[in-house]
């Protein structure tokens, strides 16, 4: 999927480009195909935050802020780094996008 604002490649379930940030107006799935997977294309360490944002269609930079937050808090130790490094084991990789394909014509010219 081609993001309308930047016009840079983005993953077709994605609902937030990679790179603006600007909320995709693609055609929702329906809930039962929804599956929490560690984002491939919006991570930092392992993708977890990437991952939850798009589950939760919410910017990624909320939900890294919200963990920096449970990080940091005094008895929250677990609830941030302990937490983080479990569901950076139980929750599966996404699969990388697929580039966008050149039409037909266009390539034809280029050869």
């Amino acid at each position: 999927m081609i993001c309308p604002n930047c016009h840079r490649e983005i993953a077709e379930y994605s609902n937030f480009c990679y790179f603006c940030g600007a909320r995709q107006s693609a055609p929702q799935k329906p809930a039962a195909s929804k599956r929490l997977m560690r984002s491939a294309t919006d991570c930092k360490i392992a993708g977890v935050c990437g991952g939850i944002a798009e589950y939760l269609e919410t910017d990624p930079t909320i939900v890294r802020l919200v963990w920096a937050v449970l990080s940091v808090v005094p008895g929250g130790f677990f609830g941030g780094i302990v937490a983080y490094l479990i569901a950076w084991f139980i929750i599966p990789k996404a699969p990388l996008p697929v580039p966008a394909q050149a039409p037909a014509n266009q390539a034809a010219q280029t050869s």
